[in-house]
């Protein structure tokens, strides 16, 4: 898959995740990597600025097989950004199928 195409759906693939429930590093990486091929390494920065935003709170917890896990948690700001993204993402999605089907049918 294009490399743009991932890099510009990432951020979202990761809110509305962490919408849902709080999660560490390594299980957003597994479960983004179920649906889209994407390196460990895309994912950490993307944690790290979106924290420094402000739109998630991290914290530690125990865990059975190793070191305690950093989750990351979305704030009421990150609740929002969501809200925004989605709105966009289903604009751009919206007006790029319609020039798609608008390109297929005069083919």
């Amino acid at each position: 898959m294009n490399i743009q195409f991932k890099k510009g759906v990432l951020n979202l693939c990761v809110l509305v995740l962490l919408d849902k429930q709080d999660r560490y590093g390594y299980e957003l990486v597994q479960k983004i990597s179920d649906q889209i091929s994407i390196s460990e390494g895309s994912v950490y920065p993307l944690l790290r600025r979106l924290t420094k935003e402000g739109y998630f709170t991290t914290y530690l917890q125990e865990s059975t097989e190793g070191p305690p896990r950093k989750y990351y948690k979305l704030t009421d700001a990150g609740r929002d950004y969501l809200h925004e993204q989605l709105n966009e993402w289903r604009s751009f999605t919206e007006g790029v199928n319609t020039l798609i089907e608008e390109g297929v049918r005069h083919d």
